[in-house]
């Protein structure tokens, strides 16, 4: 019987000695994920019945502590706190990323800067390199050319009649007039052997006693490398007055009575173009003969080979 009260008593103290209560629950916030990105807002909902008079009062007490020890003050201050410091450490390694950012870009806006600069000096270089080996390969050219010097030879005068008689000039005055033809021969050569030259020259005076009586020019022409030509120039004179000069000259059908002394001076000018007009060097060779006018050698080529100095 005692047995069985005592089973009645227990059977009695586990029956509910109040009405079931409402269930509530309670919501503890969701932390931050570890890589600094917030997720959605979890709720862990516990459903908890109501302490009054319950039998599992402690279970439940130590269940609600550990589920809401997170509001408690100390507990809510504490994990303020951790937030503090998470947001803290999280700005602080943004601020840290940005200064990377801003210190790389600065390093490579500094590495492309020094790239940067040669880059733009590698054209400048290049033309400066250029023009001064073009320069340097026009300057070896030139002085090339320089010791390539044309030759000028002359080899005859032919003179064909020499005048004298009375007449006047422009003006009117009354004066002996001379007049006389002859004839020029000249052997240009080009030595270059890698330009051609254009030649001219000054005019060809034939004069007696410093007294111009006859003229010629030679004709412009154009010599090829490594190649030569004979020129032959006509100089005359037509009615020249002497004005009392060349008192002892006189003539007789068309001849001279007396030998006559000459001069014969010019200058031949030769110019090459070498790369286009770039280098243009010019040569000149000034040629100076004296010869005599001998009565009995008209109409007689007289050579000039031993009768003339270059300069």
């Amino acid at each position: 019987m005692s047995m069985h009260a005592k089973t009645d008593s227990e059977v009695t103290s586990l029956a509910p000695s109040s009405p079931n209560r409402a269930v509530y629950y309670v919501q503890s916030p969701s932390r931050d994920s570890h890589d600094g990105e917030k997720t959605t807002n979890s709720f862990h909902s516990t459903p908890i019945l109501s302490p009054m008079g319950s039998p599992g009062r402690q279970s439940r007490d130590s269940s609600s502590t550990r589920y809401s020890g997170s509001l408690k003050p100390g507990s809510q201050k504490s994990s303020n706190g951790s937030r503090r410091h998470h947001h803290h450490h999280r700005k602080a390694e943004k601020e840290w990323k940005e200064f990377d950012a801003i210190e790389e870009e600065g390093l490579l806006d500094e590495e492309g800067g020094r790239r940067g600069l040669p880059r733009r000096c590698y054209f400048l270089a290049f033309v400066v390199g250029f023009f001064v080996l073009f320069s340097f390969f026009a300057l070896i050219l030139w002085g090339a050319s320089r010791n390539q010097k044309p030759v000028v030879t002359m080899k005859s005068i032919f003179f064909e009649n020499f005048v004298i008689n009375a007449g006047s000039d422009a003006s009117g005055v009354s004066t002996e007039m001379i007049t006389m033809n002859s004839t020029v021969k000249l052997l240009f050569r080009n030595r270059g052997t890698f330009f051609g030259v254009h030649v001219t020259s000054t005019p060809l005076d034939l004069s007696s006693s410093q007294l111009t009586i006859a003229t010629g020019a030679i004709n412009r022409f154009y010599e090829s490398r490594s190649s030569q030509r004979t020129v032959t120039v006509m100089v005359r004179g037509s009615s020249i007055p002497l004005y009392g000069g060349g008192a002892d000259l006189g003539s007789k059908d068309g001849k001279p009575v007396l030998p006559v002394p000459l001069v014969l001076n010019f200058t031949v000018r030769a110019r090459a173009y070498i790369l286009g007009q770039l280098v243009k060097p010019k040569f000149y060779k000034r040629v100076q003969c004296s010869l005599v006018l001998d009565p009995k050698k008209m109409n007689v080529a007289i050579p000039l080979k031993n009768s003339c100095t270059y300069t």
